[in-house]
């Protein structure tokens, strides 16, 4: 399936645009099948996302219906200004009306982080025990090309069983656990978010190249019967007007 190319003057306009079709999203899923399932995406780019969903959308989607999973998480506590927990409960949980069973974070309170990926995967599964998984991924692209905490040359971007693993990421915090290709490629849609001029020469390998995914780690990002969406801003894709 040929991925679907956005292009938006700034962030503020990607944003309100992925707003929108996640909207869109949730009330089809919800009308099909009574729930709506989405991993989110951590880092600095989804920030303004959440908010738009929180405030203009916040009573007109059904929240009890929706279950909230996350991509990856720094391993560091709930609490900490790098959590992306803690940027998603500030920017979007804490304004809305959801369940509390509804949100499924990844536990960082465990001495081994081995233990904690096995816990997630669980209930991942107990949610998606059919060919698919959730209803909505987003993802964004660090400039090297890494996604969630999947980076360049991870022994986790050949992994074929597990759908979550913890790694050592080339920076800081190097203690992660993230969902892999395994579970991310099973979406019914895909949405990745790219903002910002340092991310514009990655792109252009990425969409204009055959790259390889253990140099662009996005590149293994290829849902097997889903649609993928790239949402860009003007900076980040001026490589590719």
């Amino acid at each position: 399936m040929r991925d679907e190319i956005k292009r938006f003057a700034d962030l503020d306009e990607l944003s309100r645009a992925v707003a929108e079709d996640i909207y869109n999203e949730i009330k089809d899923s919800i009308g099909r099948k009574g729930n709506f399932t989405i991993a989110l995406s951590g880092g600095h780019t989804p920030s303004k996302l959440y908010h738009i969903l929180a405030t203009d959308y916040r009573d007109l989607i059904r929240w009890d219906q929706v279950h909230i999973f996350f991509g990856d998480e720094r391993y560091v506590p709930h609490t900490d200004t790098q959590s992306n927990f803690k940027m998603t409960e500030e920017s979007l949980l804490d304004l809305i009306p959801i369940p509390f069973k509804n949100v499924h974070p990844i536990a960082t309170d465990h001495p081994d982080p081995e233990k904690a990926a096995i816990e997630y995967e669980g209930e991942l599964k107990k949610m998606f025990n059919g060919p698919d998984s959730f209803d909505v991924v987003l993802l964004g692209m660090g400039k090297e090309g890494h996604t969630a905490s999947l980076f360049p040359n991870s022994p986790a971007l050949d992994e074929k069983r597990r759908w979550v693993l913890p790694v050592n990421a080339p920076v800081t915090p190097s203690r992660r656990i993230t969902l892999t290709y395994n579970i991310f490629n099973r979406s019914a849609a895909t949405f990745l978010l790219v903002a910002g001029e340092d991310k514009c020469e990655t792109i252009g390998n990425v969409i204009l190249v055959d790259a390889d995914y253990h140099t662009f780690p996005i590149k293994g990002i290829m849902p097997t019967t889903g649609r993928l969406v790239w949402y860009l801003d003007a900076a980040a894709a001026s490589k590719i007007l």
